[in-house]
């Protein structure tokens, strides 16, 4: 038996041994599907949340989210943007308003059960024409995550810092609305506008605008 017959049956023996089938494109397809999913099961998930609200109702989904995929050892990006801003200064003081938002339901923080459990909806002419109504709401509302056991803007922002989440805040809107570094968090590790953000945010698995 000649050296090149002696191969081709090593050869035959390893495609028997592998079993591989008489159609080879399924069986590159195969191998090719089973690589492709053990190499994306070791790569990093990536998510950019873009930041565009300085409430507190804005301010809960984006800290959560982020500190969520964190947590689950995802590379996380934060770009704060217009009144997004407003939660990257040194010194909180969110708010949270009913007026045009229907949707939002006040809760006594406090009281029987039965009544924590009821939906206040307030009239926009109430919460439009009472001077003090978007203090009191923002009370409730601190009062309401307190005794459920919710975490504080504030804590969770800590908390945000200590996962070692990107913060990006917008140049743009520093410049727009004269903010000034000094009033703002330390950790913002960038300045950035949109054009350089936007890539980000296409290549990220996730991408949440809030």
């Amino acid at each position: 038996m000649t050296n090149q017959e002696k191969i081709s049956k090593e050869d035959s023996d390893k495609i028997m041994a592998n079993q591989i089938p008489d159609n080879m494109d399924d069986w590159f397809q195969k191998k090719f599907d089973e690589c492709s999913e053990k190499k994306e099961s070791k790569r990093t998930k990536s998510m950019v949340i873009l930041s565009s609200k300085g409430t507190m109702d804005g301010a809960y989904p984006t800290f959560i989210l982020s500190t969520t995929a964190a947590a689950l050892g995802w590379d996380v990006t934060i770009l704060f943007t217009f009144y997004g801003m407003e939660l990257l200064k040194k010194e909180l003081d969110l708010k949270v308003s009913p007026l045009g938002n229907p949707a939002m339901p006040m809760k006594m923080p406090f009281g029987p059960d039965w009544l924590q459990k009821i939906n206040m909806n307030i009239p926009n002419a109430v919460s439009s024409n009472v001077p003090w109504f978007e203090n009191f709401a923002t009370t409730m509302m601190e009062q309401t995550t307190k005794a459920k056991g919710v975490a504080s803007i504030a804590e969770l922002r800590d908390l945000v810092i200590e996962a070692d989440v990107k913060i990006i805040a917008c140049e743009m809107t520093r410049d727009l609305f004269n903010y000034s570094k000094s009033e703002l968090i330390d950790e913002i590790s960038d300045w950035l506008g949109a054009t350089s953000v936007l890539p980000m945010a296409a290549e990220a698995d996730v991408t949440y605008f809030l």
